[in-house]
């Protein structure tokens, strides 16, 4: 399906039918709408373009008398020609055809929509997994990137598995989270994706079953499945991870279980110490690796949270993932990997078959964050503002949401997981949310179900922003019951 984000311009002495035949025609002239392209319907695209449906279809019809689509298939409108092919004897290739053998799984229609809206104007951002840009620190960022650039005398290719001084660098820095681990076991990626990308692609296969937490952040990207893996959901209670339903979903085809134990991504779940202790104890047993994603560990409010499994591996069973997007920037795309010295090779040698490398200028900066001591005072004044958008987003949920829902009060992270009590269509609280200018992230897009369940971040939207888009989040909930 084709995005559309224009709008006839109804000022304009062109009538509105002229307008929208011109813009198609050019879409589909200049290649961006390719031949074999869904079109929406035509009321979606009345409500899109804002017009009636006997003008739309005016277009609609002379669009189909130039031979540029055709809307009596049963798949609906679609676009079969366009101006070179129309001109040109041969016929154009199909390009939807090339689209759809791809070996990416497409994001659910819900998840290309979220990444659509996030850009938009005027929308305010419920859900948005990173730091508002009014917590972003320009004057250290200042300061850091100053100092590198007196410091740089180039900038190629760094080694395979990244700048030896930033992972001696990481190596020293994650001792106070009891991990122990050389710079020649450490991995360099452009955020903790592409450390999942890396290990799907370098050590599963085909076929295998990937054990995740339910529901999981992990169920809203198709990285595994991307490349053939099933992922299996597990319980989780508030203590995390469900070890007695690991145990019965494991079989000869699991190679592999993902957690985040601290601050899990969506539910806020911190992954008790006894229940840290059990999940190792167990796979060490079942030889079951782990991969730990703990991208949120940094951001915790009143007390540090357990330490990390990758801190009790005394076998070499988990592959620990962390990074500074969470925390600093997103777009740093800067990350690491620790694991076994052999699987880390095994990971660089794909990274330098994908892209080379890590941005060599993130990873300057980030050795500079990190080794100057701005990461730890810049992350201590972090709690304390993501502390407080918390308790301010917790006291409007119980203004408007009191009735509505349930939630947990997270002890760090960024994240509520708001359980509606009303019964309602989720998918069409989300869509009226967007059209009046409230994006939220439905629970369904994480979990192995449908679910009543709502991420609301409290990270990204201003204080103002929160206070209008939980109120007119209420007010839409109410008029679905």
């Amino acid at each position: 399906m084709i995005n559309i984000d224009w709008k006839p311009d109804k000022n304009s002495n062109m009538p509105l039918y002229r307008q929208i035949v011109d813009y198609i025609k050019e879409k589909i002239s200049g290649w961006e709408w390719i031949v074999g392209a869904k079109l929406p319907s035509q009321r979606k695209l009345a409500d899109i373009f804002e017009v009636n449906r006997s003008t739309l279809i005016e277009a609609i019809d002379e669009l189909k008398s130039y031979g540029l689509i055709d809307g009596r298939s049963k798949g609906g409108t679609v676009i079969v020609n366009n101006t070179w092919s129309v001109l040109a004897s041969g016929k154009a290739p199909n390009w939807e055809k090339y689209i759809k053998s791809g070996v990416y799984e497409p994001n659910l229609s819900t998840i290309q929509m979220i990444n659509k809206l996030e850009y938009e104007d005027n929308i305010i951002r419920l859900s948005t997994g990173e730091l508002s840009p009014e917590l972003f620190p320009k004057n250290a960022m200042k300061t850091v990137l100053s100092k590198v650039a007196d410091d740089i005398s180039s900038l190629g290719y760094e080694r395979t598995k990244g700048s030896l001084e930033l992972r001696k660098i990481i190596s020293n820095y994650v001792k106070k989270f009891g991990i122990n681990a050389s710079p020649s076991s450490i991995l360099i990626v452009s955020g903790s994706l592409q450390a999942l990308q890396l290990i799907s692609m370098s050590i599963l296969k085909p076929g295998d079953d990937v054990l995740v937490e339910k529901p999981s952040y992990i169920k809203s990207i198709n990285v595994f499945e991307s490349a053939g893996m099933k992922l299996k959901g597990i319980s989780m209670d508030m203590h995390g991870i469900e070890i007695r339903e690991i145990l019965k979903n494991i079989n000869k085809e699991t190679p592999i279980l993902y957690t985040i134990p601290t601050f899990q991504n969506p539910t806020g779940i911190v992954m008790s110490e006894n229940r840290r202790n059990e999940l190792i104890k167990i796979c060490t047993k079942e030889r079951l690796p782990i991969i730990e994603d703990d991208a949120y560990r940094e951001l915790w409010f009143d007390k540090k949270p357990p330490q990390t499994l990758k801190s009790k591996d005394r076998n070499g069973i988990v592959l620990y993932i962390g990074t500074m997007s969470k925390c600093l920037s997103a777009g740093m795309r800067v990350g690491w990997v620790i694991g076994p010295e052999a699987v880390i090779d095994r990971l660089g040698d794909v990274k330098m078959q994908t892209d080379y490398g890590a941005s060599s200028l993130s990873q300057y900066a980030a050795a500079e964050w990190i080794s100057s001591g701005l990461y730890e005072k810049y992350i201590e004044k972090l709690r304390y503002e993501l502390k407080s958008r918390r308790d301010f987003t917790i006291n409007l949920l119980h203004e408007y949401f009191y009735d509505l829902a349930e939630w947990n009060v997270p002890k760090g992270g960024f994240y509520i997981w708001l359980k509606l009590k009303v019964k309602i269509d989720v998918n069409k609280l989300f869509n009226l949310s967007w059209k009046q200018g409230i994006l939220i992230n439905p629970g369904y897009i994480y979990d192995f179900h449908k679910n009543s369940n709502i991420r609301i971040s409290y990270s990204y939207a201003s204080y103002s922003e929160m206070h209008i888009g939980i109120k007119k989040l209420s007010e839409i909930v109410r008029k679905l019951i």
